[in-house]
């Protein structure tokens, strides 16, 4: 376990170190911000689009990654929908908890896999990210449009499905596998652009992510709060290593799985909660506390699940 902290240990010094010069101003917080819409626009679509044009899908057990993340998700997206249910708890509120129990920061994820597994792990980890974007954009967003229905007008759906339909992730993905299976083979300077690109996206990636943590605005731990955690740290891991268990994958395919279980919730749920009617302060402390507490979780899910296989 003390080699796997000290692997992923530099993974979150670029998170500290995004939010020193974040708070410092350096460069400036107007690089912070034009450098989120390079990150989402460029180089997480190169990185994305140059992984799965070139993985190698026949070897890997697409099917059985699909049940096994895909399931684990589910869990997590009933579990945080239950508190919704409380009289007491306002679809804004429930939203929030709903993204802390249920998304997962595909940057952390993807680059922890390339830390510890390599080039190998970082396709296998690709291709789950190409498997849970599409299911966690449709899902979430869908639930989050009911939850807040109140605040929203008529428009809303169009108006979601549209922006699903240009998002630079899901395009990035559908590129790439159509070009695997298309093309089959890597196409002169698009995939050498893309390549150097997506080199470039972890750990510019990691400094944005680190920056946009909220760190003022945690007061107290809340229920919510709580809840959520518990959602993305215990109920999307457990659920999905049964399910890695049951369908037979490998450690390491288990492994790169629960990478993203236990991966704290996106950063960009913060821009939805805000976008949408959702509770963006409660989003702003889930996903701080998550990140902040996932130094300990992540190596912690892993070393288990190597004293189970």
């Amino acid at each position: 376990m003390l080699d796997t902290v000290l692997q992923i240990a530099p993974i979150f010094g670029l998170l500290i170190l995004g939010q020193v010069l974040q708070r410092g101003g350096i460069p400036s917080l107007e690089f912070w911000r034009l450098n989120d819409k390079l990150v989402y626009w460029v180089l997480m679509p190169s990185l994305l689009f140059y992984k799965t044009s070139t993985t190698d899908f026949d070897a890997v057990p697409i099917g059985a990654f699909a049940l096994v993340i895909l399931g684990g998700f589910t869990c997590a997206v009933v579990f945080g929908l239950l508190l919704w249910g409380k009289s007491s708890t306002t679809g804004a509120v429930a939203s929030s908890v709903l993204q802390g129990s249920a998304r997962h920061n595909t940057f952390i994820a993807l680059t922890v896999a390339e830390q510890l597994f390599g080039s190998e792990g970082l396709a296998l980890a690709t291709l789950l990210s190409a498997l849970l974007i599409p299911a966690t954009n449709l899902s979430i967003v869908s639930l989050m449009v009911v939850m807040t229905s109140d605040k929203k007008g008529g428009g809303i759906i169009p108006a979601i499905l549209r922006d699903l339909l240009r998002n630079p992730l899901l395009l990035a993905v559908g590129a790439g596998v159509i070009s695997n299976f298309a093309i089959g083979s890597e196409v002169p300077v698009v995939h050498n652009m893309t390549r150097i690109l997506g080199q470039a996206a972890l750990p510019i990636v990691l400094l944005s992510v680190g920056a946009s943590l909220q760190i003022g605005s945690i007061k107290v731990l809340t229920t919510p709060m709580v809840f959520a955690t518990v959602g993305k740290m215990m109920v999307f891991p457990l659920a999905t290593f049964f399910l890695a268990l049951a369908t037979g994958l490998s450690e390491m395919q288990t492994m790169i799985a629960m990478l993203f279980a236990a991966a704290p919730t996106a950063s960009s749920a913060y821009t939805l909660a805000r976008q949408m009617g959702g509770d963006a302060k409660l989003m702003a402390e889930i996903i701080t506390v998550q990140t902040g507490l996932s130094f300990l979780t992540i190596p912690t899910t892993l070393w288990v699940v190597g004293m189970l296989y």
